[in-house]
């Protein structure tokens, strides 16, 4: 495998191509677990029969851990809207289709949802009675089993050259759960990307394709915001403590 063609470099990892392969390369000192475990994801969703890059490989690289996954021909649709702006509800209402038909698949052996969020109020920092409030809304929240991407935003669909086809990038947040939070995380992620009129263009389009009331997606925000301050990059914390506050509590 040759690493000389970088796609894209993220917080404690480079990507890069090889002809048909992309190799995800981790920092040294990264987390053996959480690598094994996104590779595992991988072969799970690839289960259900979505469009996704299948994982070929872990290996190590220079002593360094890596995923080799098959290359997705095409552009993003963050790509595909800064490129045609005039056409971007337009990707945005595609967007929402494709995430719908994620969520309409089951993955029995991912890790829960409310677990995960659970661990991760426990290591946001927030005062006890914070944490107290925020585990009781996620208790209170009701138990599905649908399949959530834990990431979905536009830079992780690509769409085929052709327009027809997609392919559905990064799955090492993947999990099983509410399909609402995960919208609401998507709504959080096109926030502090500072695109506010997306967030509110993409929760009408998924409230209204699924049927689903606007408050109920947001009674998910303080959650999903505790847990992104987690992994969040320090200047955004600042940011997402006040969505933690921004609901009044029952």
């Amino acid at each position: 495998m040759k690493l000389e063609k970088v796609i894209a470099v993220r917080n404690s990892k480079t990507i890069y191509r090889d002809g048909q392969y992309v190799i995800k390369v981790f920092d040294e000192g990264y987390s053996k677990a959480d690598i094994l475990n996104e590779a595992l994801n991988i072969a799970r969703v690839e289960e259900t029969g979505l469009p996704i890059p299948g994982v070929e490989e872990v290996t190590k690289i220079d002593g360094k851990w890596a995923i080799v996954t098959d290359y997705a021909e095409g552009k993003t649709i963050a790509q595909l809207i800064a490129e045609n702006p005039d056409k971007k509800e337009e990707y945005l209402e595609r967007f929402v289709d494709i995430q719908i038909e994620v969520q309409s698949k089951t993955c029995p052996m991912l890790n829960r949802l409310k677990e995960k969020m659970k661990r991760k109020i426990a290591q946001t920092g927030l005062d006890a009675t914070t944490r107290y409030e925020l585990d009781s809304r996620l208790a209170s929240m009701p138990n599905h089993n649908k399949l959530c991407h834990g990431d979905f935003n536009p830079t992780n669909v690509v769409i085929s050259p052709d327009g027809e086809s997609y392919s559905i990038l990064d799955w090492a947040h993947a999990t099983q759960g509410n399909a609402s939070a995960d919208a609401a995380r998507t709504y959080l992620l096109f926030w502090l990307s500072g695109d506010i009129d997306s967030a509110e263009k993409y929760m009408e389009l998924f409230c209204k394709k699924t049927d689903t009331a606007k408050q109920y997606v947001q009674k998910w925000l303080p959650i999903v915001a505790a847990s992104q301050s987690v992994k969040g990059k320090p200047e955004e914390r600042e940011f997402l403590m006040h969505w933690v506050n921004v609901v009044e509590y029952e």
